[in-house]
């Protein structure tokens, strides 16, 4: 597994600190000024949309997942194209489809995959374990719909703890075979006790705050912070799992979770690819179009995950 070398630690270049300080006064003051759902998510929902047409796909569809919606994108290259089970971030309580259907259509064109993003039900209306069920039986649905074919799991932040759940999940129940997982910038323990939480804790886009907001609206109950399906870190085991390939980001308050996991990944035998961004900020991958390096850095995230689905 590769490490990211140590660096003296400096501030984010002008360019990452212009996008930080915009992505932060876009996003609501959420856990501090505000902390009712509901006016987060309208919050959320009031901001302008996007400039300029979304990535083209050959074909977007909303499906009916045995009981959980998806979208799926079919980029149409040939009949037998590996799939990508798709989960979203918003620490399990914000975005949708929608707010991530730029990404997936990116993920779509650049890997040449059919894409299923998944609408799981969201916290704190649907706490631990509603979304990692949702997510398998959006994941069963897949296998099913598109037999023999290869699939990944992938996701960002809190969907990024959700795909390396369902490796587990499907390693315990027997399946189905999933072939490795792409984790981005995952969002994997509720203890929050890493030193990357205490250095970024504030002016990062992502917060402390913030995370301890998601994290009681998704494992409200104290029991269910020690179970590998809500926090993979505590101590679950983690033999079996199909390759990974993370990305984390220095100014992230999840920087050290991702790398402690990548780490116990590789202990347990797993095969593990790290691509550590010094520079970089929780998101970034999702701000591509704002900024160069974040476009190159989620170029290479996605050649990395198509060629770990390409045969042979």
């Amino acid at each position: 597994m590769n490490r990211p070398p140590h660096r003296p630690r400096t501030g984010p270049d002008p360019a990452v600190r212009n996008l930080i300080d915009l992505a932060t006064a876009a996003f609501p003051p959420l856990a501090t000024e505000m902390t009712d759902i509901a006016d987060v998510r309208a919050f959320l929902a009031a901001r302008p949309r996007p400039d300029g047409p979304a990535p083209a796909v050959a074909r977007v569809s909303d499906r009916d997942a045995d009981g959980v919606p998806v979208r799926v994108y079919d980029p149409a290259v040939h009949a037998t194209a590996p799939v990508i089970v798709f989960c979203h971030g918003g620490g399990f309580v914000l975005c949708d489809l929608d707010s991530h259907d730029a990404f997936c259509r990116s993920l779509a064109r650049a890997t040449e995959a059919v894409v299923v993003s998944v609408d799981y039900r969201r916290a704190p209306e649907h706490p631990f374990p509603a979304a990692p069920e949702d997510a398998y039986t959006a994941l069963s649905w897949t296998a099913a719909i598109f037999p023999g074919r290869r699939i990944a799991v992938a996701g960002d932040s809190a969907g990024a703890n959700l795909a390396t759940v369902l490796t587990l999940l499907a390693r315990d129940r027997g399946g189905p075979a999933i072939t490795c997982q792409a984790l981005y910038y995952p969002m994997l323990d509720p203890t929050r006790s890493r030193a990357s939480h205490r250095e970024n804790a504030q002016g990062y886009f992502l917060t402390a705050d913030h995370l301890r907001w998601y994290w009681d609206a998704y494992v409200p109950r104290p029991a269910d912070r020690t179970s590998p399906y809500a926090a993979p870190l505590a101590g679950a085991d983690l033999s079996g799992l199909p390759p990974a390939h993370l990305v984390t980001a220095g100014f992230d308050p999840l920087r050290d979770d991702g790398l402690a996991y990548a780490t116990a990944l590789a202990s347990a035998g797993v095969s593990v690819t790290v691509h550590h961004h010094a520079g970089m900020f929780h998101g970034f991958l999702s701000m591509a179009g704002a900024l160069p390096a974040a476009a190159e850095a989620r170029e290479t995230a996605f050649a990395t995950l198509r060629g770990a689905l390409a045969p042979g």
